[in-house]
């Protein structure tokens, strides 16, 4: 690791100030897991050090997501995922650069940037071909040592790919909400689901990832029908965009698709967008599709599916239906969303709902055990 490396112009900020009096220890606070079920603390740590392609950001607001809350009640270790005591959550991150190492070239200090959780290589034939979100060398914030937005500082490696300038017109807050949910959700409307104008979409779950889902179909010209188990966030939703709800509380997924299709001409979504996850949402999302309909799969499942779930495979070869997977979002296509933004097409801010500091996190996350949370709970104070 190289520790004082800048080759820029060295951009001074207060908060540098506030953490290093000569040659005392650079530190910081830092919000840190301990353990599945357990309280997070917010320890004092080092400020992490950079290598010759990495940048240390100075997060300015940092977002409190329902996959942080997954990862803290031991979800998806089914798939390998086991978090590491002391691991810093966060991956929804607005900041500025502070620092760069000698090797970075095309973002400095001084630069505000977002990052997206899936940081990439940039060689591998995914990256090549701009599905930086399927990089064969994935890291995510949380298992980079020094990653993790839920902190002062953190470390970002291979900078000049996965520091993403902010334009003028999105500010750091903007940029954390934007973070995951967001561009997950442009992705699985624009790119998976290909919702094109006048289309029906049937938005599943309408939470940090479906509200910016049902906002981004709007934007694009889709007619969104929002499904949820709670009357308050279909009024969000229908404050979204939604021209329609369906509340599926009681109902079979058969019948959450019935319902779906009567608000769809009749007929049926084009498009489902499954943005909770799980077997009844999964099914209801298929279950609302017109035939030849699309379903984008965004949900991961829970602790009740772990990972499999039982498909209706005759209806969808007989009705042709498409089920493609979303993962996130590549690099590469993070200037058409940030253009969106930047113009007003697309207000990710609006959907903020609260601003804490980093010693609320652990209320925050107690709060999504009951789906207490509405909207984007973003951590501004550190």
């Amino acid at each position: 690791m190289i520790s004082n490396i800048d080759t820029h112009d060295h951009v001074h900020t207060a908060s540098e100030d506030h953490h290093h009096h000569g040659d005392q220890p650079r530190l910081m606070r830092s919000c840190r897991f301990n353990g599945v079920n357990a309280a997070f603390s917010v320890d004092t740590v080092a400020i992490p050090e950079i290598g010759e392609d990495e940048a240390l950001v100075r997060v300015v607001a940092s977002g409190i997501c329902r996959s942080d809350w997954h990862l803290w009640k031991g979800d998806w270790s089914w798939v390998g995922l086991e978090l590491p005591l002391k691991t810093v959550l966060g991956h929804e991150i607005g900041g500025v650069i502070v620092k760069v190492g000698a090797g970075v070239k095309r973002v400095g200090p001084g630069m505000r940037v977002t990052m997206p959780f899936n940081y990439a290589c940039g060689f591998c034939d995914y990256c090549r071909q701009g599905k930086q979100n399927l990089c064969d060398n994935l890291l995510t914030q949380f298992t980079v040592d020094g990653g993790g937005g839920w902190q002062e500082f953190i470390r970002v490696p291979l900078a000049d790919m996965n520091c993403i300038p902010l334009p003028d017109g999105v500010d750091e807050l903007t940029a954390a909400a934007l973070g995951c949910r967001y561009m997950t959700a442009w992705r699985a409307v624009v790119n998976r689901g290909q919702v094109r104008p006048g289309e029906f979409v049937a938005v599943h779950g309408c939470g940090g990832v479906g509200l910016a889902a049902i906002q981004i179909s709007a934007a694009i010209g889709g007619r969104t029908i929002a499904v949820d188990i709670d009357d308050e966030k279909l009024i969000k939703a229908k404050e979204t965009g939604a021209f329609a709800t369906v509340n599926a509380r009681g109902l079979n997924p058969m019948e959450v698709g019935a319902a779906v299709r009567q608000a769809a001409g009749g007929v049926g979504a084009h498009v489902a967008v499954d943005a909770l996850g799980g077997t009844k949402t999964t099914l209801g999302a298929l279950f609302s599709l017109r035939k030849a309909g699309r379903l984008a799969q965004v949900g991961l499942t829970s602790g009740a599916d772990k990972g499999n779930i039982s498909l209706p495979m005759d209806i969808i070869v007989m009705q042709e239906l498409q089920i493609s997977g979303s993962c996130g979002n590549p690099q590469s296509d993070y200037p058409n969303l940030m253009g969106l933004v930047a113009s007003g097409k697309l207000t990710p801010a609006a959907l903020v709902s609260r601003e804490v500091g980093l010693d609320d996190v652990q209320g925050v996350l107690q709060d999504m055990d009951d789906y207490k949370t509405s909207g984007y709970v973003i951590i501004t104070r550190f």
